[in-house]
């Protein structure tokens, strides 16, 4: 069987396990399994799929059956340019967020504080994007505070960034020009409509605080002002319907709230504040 044959063969099995886009991801499992880059993959589209490579990527399609995301099943996910690993133990980093990377940019900073860091990948992109920066990230999450380590030393970053436990501030004494978070703000009870490959894959810990979504943004607005330098300032990613809950707790903490951002597709997504 050709490699072409066996995409549009895996694609086939992937639409009817009710994968949203099964030949793309049919294109990226066999990327990996050939071990080339994607964008690569045209050039191999006559060749004859070696048993090893058959292999590896019926497993991988199988997986992805099963609704893992691609991103866990290969190992990694690009995020603003450059090449994160990702595990079942950090969140799937998405394009969305990126509006939250391009609106820290949009002002100088020092020094940073990511708050429940996950893979890293956004307090690692503010230091490459800003090569005189430090910064610390956080998480609760010793698995993802492993994810993190590796991406920075990927990315050669070790030396400009820390990671450390800590539950948001708990245990955080420095002041910084920006404090940035993508904190858990899921309501527990829409947790049940998220896609199978959010739900049954990613760790929850990193989806939802339970309740009503907002328990992260009143603990991230409660100790805001005892961390930002002068004229310091916090970004937060939210859900496109919570602009103005948490307008809210940021502006009952003392913040001065600026207009919502919108996302790439006109949602709300990032809310910045300042003391």
């Amino acid at each position: 069987m050709s490699v072409d044959q066996a995409v549009r063969t895996a694609a086939r099995r992937l639409a009817e396990a009710g994968v949203e886009t099964p030949a793309r991801d049919a294109r990226r499992l066999m990327a990996h399994a050939l071990r080339i880059d994607t964008d690569r993959l045209a050039l191999a589209s006559h060749d004859t799929l070696s048993p090893a490579a058959a292999v590896r990527f019926d497993a991988a399609v199988a997986a992805r059956e099963s609704r893992q995301p691609v991103a866990q099943i290969i190992g990694w996910r690009d995020f603003y340019g450059r090449r994160f690993r990702v595990t079942p133990d950090v969140l799937d980093p998405r394009p969305d967020t990126e509006t939250l990377i391009d609106a820290a940019l949009g002002a100088s900073f020092d020094r940073v504080l990511d708050l429940g860091t996950g893979s890293g990948c956004i307090l690692l992109t503010l230091l490459a994007e800003r090569p005189g920066a430090t910064g610390i990230g956080t998480d609760i999450s010793p698995a993802a505070l492993a994810v993190a380590r590796t991406n920075a030393a990927h990315l050669n970053l070790s030396d400009r960034s820390a990671l450390c436990s800590s539950d948001w501030f708990s245990n955080i004494t420095n002041r910084f020009d920006l404090i940035v978070a993508n904190p858990p703000y899921i309501a527990a009870d829409e947790m049940a409509a998220l896609s199978a490959d959010v739900r049954d894959h990613e760790p929850h810990i990193a989806l939802t605080p339970g309740g009503d979504g907002l328990a992260a943004y009143r603990a991230i607005a409660a100790g805001a002002r005892a961390h930002l330098a002068t004229n310091g300032r916090l970004l937060v990613e939210i859900g496109h319907t919570q602009a103005a809950p948490v307008s809210a707790i940021l502006t009952q903490a003392g913040l001065r709230v600026a207009p919502v951002i919108l996302d790439m597709n006109g949602q709300a997504r990032v809310l910045s504040a300042v003391v």
